[in-house]
């Protein structure tokens, strides 16, 4: 008996429709994330009143720009300053966490010393510590130093990252160790085999850190909240939040196209990160997650 081949043109329908499905539900899923910013930015281009219209108008009736010009002319609400506190502070922050994670990560990699490996079997440990736990402790070590309401109460607490370390130790464990003694025969020193061997091959596996350090700095509220007390000290999450608490009643605000406008202003630096940084990030992620160089 003669089995009939299953047709092409089957086939081609069955791979047609699953493509389409698979467009439609990424379309989907485009949308229910990028929603909540296309309301937040409709919003803050309402008047107060429209903001409180039901049903919503998901189109402004008459835009207006009002809320942005207020945010940078009143004189109690300083976004700009704001603004360029998280970004001295995220930049910061996300520089020094990487040169001190990169030289701890080395030494656990490659350096030979009593105790290595028990050492960071406990350093690893403290992942599993709630950071509210050694709050304190770091709130009367910045207040010692005279660093409260200062960039240094926010930067280097931060500087000692525990999932830093542990990655870049993996990433620079695969490195052969052949190359390495090659190049301490030839001269090198331990920090020039750091800094122009080791930095650049594992420059993907430091731009995923970096990227998860900078929105970490750029987003936390509770540290900065603690340790930062001015307002023309003030990041971006603590004025909004101080902003929202201020005008808002109850569980309503009585300004939401304001905060609104402010949100919006607080999401720019993260999308020109994004725009200039999408290829590295996409390559830096898909790297990291696999384990490999």
């Amino acid at each position: 008996m003669q089995v009939e081949a299953r047709p092409q043109e089957e086939t081609d329908i069955n791979v047609q429709i699953s493509r389409i499905a698979l467009y439609l539900l990424l379309t989907i899923l485009a949308f229910a994330i990028l929603f909540p910013f296309y309301w937040m930015v409709a919003t803050s281009l309402k008047t107060n009143p429209e903001a409180f219209y039901y049903p919503p108008d998901f189109i402004p009736p008459e835009p207006t720009l009002e809320h942005y010009h207020e945010i940078m002319t009143r004189g109690d609400i300083n976004v700009p300053r704001w603004g360029w506190n998280s970004l001295v502070i995220a930049v910061a922050t996300t520089a020094v966490t990487l040169f001190v994670t990169s030289l701890a990560a080395y030494g656990f990699a490659r350096l030979d010393f009593p105790f290595k490996n028990v050492i960071f079997i406990v350093v690893v440990f403290t992942l599993m510590i709630p950071s509210q736990i050694y709050m304190i402790p770091n709130y009367l070590l910045v207040r010692d130093l005279g660093w409260l309401d200062t960039y240094h109460a926010v930067i280097w607490p931060a500087a000692p990252n525990v999932f830093g370390l542990f990655l870049l130790r993996q990433f620079f464990s695969t490195f052969p160790r052949e190359l390495e003694e090659a190049a301490i025969v030839d001269g090198a020193s331990r920090l020039r085999i750091y800094w122009q061997i080791l930095i650049p091959v594992n420059r993907n596996a430091l731009i995923a850190l970096g990227i998860f350090v900078f929105l970490h700095s750029w987003n936390d509220l509770f540290w900065p909240l603690i340790v930062l007390s001015r307002v023309e000290n003030r990041t971006l999450p603590v004025g909004l939040a101080v902003l929202a608490g201020a005008y808002g009643a109850g569980d309503s605000f009585s300004e939401p196209a304001l905060i609104m406008a402010a949100s919006s202003m607080s999401s720019i630096p993260v999308l020109i990160v994004y725009v200039i940084f999408q290829r590295r990030i996409t390559q830096s992620f898909m790297l990291t997650g696999m384990g490999g160089r």
